[in-house]
């Protein structure tokens, strides 16, 4: 790490900049309210602001208050978060607004909000700062991205070697002084001039001492080991339909379960999922020519990438309901439910299951 400029210079570099070019409106940029800050720092974990500003609204207006969250059940707030993704962010987040709630008060401290689920030591910062208007550093991904250029951090940035000086220097350099404007101003910097692939840096306040800039490597940073290569892993996805059910309707319903509220798509409402081959083997000698293959969609995690392919089978309503419980996922009894794809879609449904839902119709449209 070359010899650092002066902390003031660096905040008045990027405040000044901040002023003019900044972002001033996002819906939780607002003084004195920590739960929108909070709502909004674990929405925008893992996910850029344009995605988070289709959900954040309509999420606030449902739970207005923390109190209106923590006293929420689950099964009221997993649709307002489905499709985001990272759906242990809300449960965790769901957790904490009842720790929150029961002490009648937020945390004023560092430590008090990182005793709560889900908030490391960048979202508290982050809390500290944009919600109480406190000093707070952050080290978030746009952050670190404007730290390891400006200062050719070599090394991966995963790492304790290389994490621990980067938290060091920021603390160095974030002031005390317009500390949120600061904190705001270094995130925006990271995302909309410093960004990953294609950086602005022409437009950059930062420009004249970035030593990625003055090098030619500004694509270089930050540093991580080579990833290795995604697994592809392939499941089928089974659609029971309502068959003679006696209820008059003319839209069919399919038949979902709840995920358990731990691992993935936690909490959500799902289509049955067949993973294992010796299961799907047994299927098809059950049911032979009864199982209708259909859609097939690829979706990717951070991990993985899943092909699923839906596969329909149409039995009586007892039956199904009895298979599907043999096929559960979980060893207690999963919660069934009966749902055309509308109220199924309102009860919250990975986004997965809305590709593999878009996909089907288009099929039985083609």
């Amino acid at each position: 790490m070359t010899s650092i400029p002066a902390p003031d210079s660096f905040a008045a570099r990027l405040l000044a900049w901040f002023d003019q070019h900044g972002r001033h409106d996002l819906p939780w940029q607002v003084n004195n309210d920590p739960y929108k800050v909070w709502v909004s720092e674990v929405m925008l974990q893992q996910t850029q602001v344009k995605t988070v500003l289709q959900y954040f609204d309509r999420f606030m207006t449902r739970f207005p208050t923390v109190q209106d969250l923590g006293r929420a059940d689950w099964d009221e707030v997993a649709p307002y978060w489905a499709g985001l993704g990272y759906y242990a962010r809300a449960r965790n987040l769901h957790k904490a607004a009842g720790v929150v709630t029961a002490a009648g008060e937020f945390p004023d401290t560092l430590a008090g909000w990182t005793a709560l689920s889900g908030i490391g030591p960048s979202t508290a910062g982050a809390l500290m700062s944009l919600g109480l208007r406190k000093f707070g550093v952050i080290m978030d991904g746009n952050v670190k991205r404007v730290l390891t250029r400006w200062q050719a951090i070599e090394g991966d940035s995963t790492k304790p070697a290389v994490t621990k000086p980067l938290w060091q220097l920021a603390a160095q350099l974030t002031p005390q002084q317009r500390n949120a404007d600061y904190t705001q101003a270094i995130m925006d910097l990271g995302a909309t001039i410093c960004t990953p692939k294609k950086p602005l840096c022409l437009y950059c306040p930062l420009q004249h001492d970035c030593q990625a800039l003055a090098q030619g490597r500004v694509l270089e940073f930050p540093q991580k080991s080579t990833r290795k290569a995604i697994p592809v892993r392939s499941a089928r996805v089974l659609i029971l339909p309502a068959h003679h059910r006696g209820d008059g309707s003319d839209t069919p319903d399919w038949l979902w379960l709840q995920r358990p509220a731990e691992g993935l798509w936690g909490g959500l409402w799902c289509l049955p999922i067949i993973e294992s081959d010796a299961m799907w083997r047994l299927l098809q000698h059950r049911y032979g020519s009864l199982l209708k293959q259909s859609a097939q969609i690829r979706h990717t995690f951070t991990h993985f990438t899943w092909e699923l392919q839906a596969v329909q089978l149409t039995v009586d309503a007892s039956h199904a309901e009895s298979l599907l419980m043999e096929l559960a996922p979980n060893t207690q009894s999963p919660t069934l439910r009966w749902m055309s794809a509308d109220h199924a879609i309102a009860s919250g449904i990975p986004q997965a299951m809305h590709k593999l839902l878009e996909a089907t119709n288009a099929a039985q449209i083609g």
